[in-house]
């Protein structure tokens, strides 16, 4: 199964954190899973990292080591992941979200959240 995962639940997984829940820990250690971390995702940490935000506790270099150590794959954005994000309903007005909701039906994938704003765009996307 391919899964992508949403920016905090990538850092979790990455981090070790306990926050990351058992069953979204056992999704993407399962040998039946690839795990695909999009370009939205080492932006965004780029951004709030630099901007010294709290909640990004690695720098995007040191994320894309941990992403690449941890065997993930990345996920470019597409024109055609662009082009979707106009057709998704106004459930989150966060633009990293939205170009992850839109590379997640466009592929398709099934994107792995916690933000149950995101989980609303389809039943693909799982909330954990």
């Amino acid at each position: 199964m391919n899964l992508l995962l949403d920016t905090h639940v990538a850092l979790w997984a990455i981090t070790d954190s306990p926050k990351l829940p058992k069953k979204g820990r056992e999704m993407i250690e399962s040998p039946k899973s690839s795990v695909w971390i999009s370009a939205a995702t080492v932006w965004e940490i780029a951004i709030k990292h630099g901007l010294g935000r709290g909640d990004m506790p690695v720098s995007s270099q040191d994320a894309l080591r941990y992403f690449r150590d941890s065997g993930y794959r990345f996920l470019p954005i597409e024109p055609e992941h662009a082009a979707a994000v106009e057709d998704l309903a106004a459930h989150h007005g966060d633009p990293f979200d939205r170009i992850l909701v839109a590379q997640a039906l466009v592929e398709p994938m099934r994107l792995i959240t916690h933000d149950p704003m995101v989980a609303r765009y389809s039943d693909t996307i799982i909330e954990i």
